[in-house]
C-alpha cells in the first residue's frame, strides 16, 4: 500500500493526516523511515532485539504525539523523538543497573553466589517471557511495571482505552506467570 504513495512528500502525507485524522497516513510515513529508526536505535542501544522493541515503542509514541503538533519536517522531528526515546531508555537501563548492583551488594552479604546466579537467570527468563507476550500486553506490562506509568499515562501514550489497559495488564501478568513457570520448568528439565 505504501508504494502507491511514494510520489507524495512527507508534508503531503501529513496534510492528509491533519485533514482527515486517518492514522494510515502516519503509518505510511513510519514505514518510510523504519530502517532509519532501526539503525538509529541500534547505534544507541547496541542490541538488535532491544532496538526492534524500541522502534515499536517509538511508533506508538509517534501515533499519539503527531496529532498534538503541527510538524513541518517529519524526518527531523521523528529523528529527535527516536533519539530522545533511546537516550531515555539508556538512562533507565543505567539506573536499573545501578539499582541491581546495589541490591546485588546487599544480597551478596545475605546470600551465597548460587542464589545470586539463580536470581539473575530468573530475571533473564522473565525478560524472555515478556518478549513472548502479545504486543498490547507487552507494551502495557512494560510501561506499568518497568516504567512505573499509571493506567491513564499508558492510555494516553498508547491510545488504548483505560479498560483495555487494565485488561492487557491483568492478562499480561497472568500470561507472564504461566510463561515464566513454563520456562523455569524447561530449564530444570535441561539440567536433569
Amino acid at each position: 500500500m505504501a508504494d502507491r504513495y511514494n510520489h507524495m512528500t512527507d508534508n503531503e502525507l501529513l496534510e492528509h493526516f491533519y485533514a482527515d485524522s486517518n492514522q494510515e497516513w502516519v503509518g505510511i510515513l513510519l514505514q518510510r523511515y523504519t530502517l532509519l529508526l532501526l539503525g538509529l536505535c541500534m547505534k544507541y542501544l547496541k542490541d538488535e532485539t532491544e532496538a526492534k522493541d524500541c522502534v515499536q515503542q517509538i511508533f506508538l509514541k509517534v501515533l499519539t504525539e503527531v496529532p498534538k503538533y503541527k510538524i513541518d519536517y517529519f524526518k527531523s522531528w521523528l529523528y529527535m523523538v527516536a533519539k530522545n526515546h533511546c537516550l531515555m531508555r539508556l538512562r533507565e537501563k543505567d539506573k536499573n543497573v545501578k539499582e541491581l548492583s546495589e541490591k546485588s551488594n546487599i544480597a551478596h552479604n545475605e546470600t551465597d553466589r548460587h542464589d545470586l546466579l539463580q536470581n539473575e537467570q530468573t530475571y533473564e527468563l522473565l525478560e524472555e517471557a515478556i518478549g513472548d507476550l502479545n504486543a498490547e500486553q507487552k507494551v502495557s506490562v512494560t510501561l506499568f511495571y518497568l516504567q512505573k506509568k499509571s493506567y491513564q499515562q499508558i492510555a494516553d501514550q498508547t491510545g488504548y482505552s483505560l479498560m483495555q489497559v487494565k485488561s492487557y495488564i491483568q492478562n499480561g501478568k497472568r500470561n507472564l506467570k504461566i510463561l515464566l513457570e513454563k520456562k523455569l520448568k524447561e530449564k530444570r528439565q535441561r539440567r536433569s
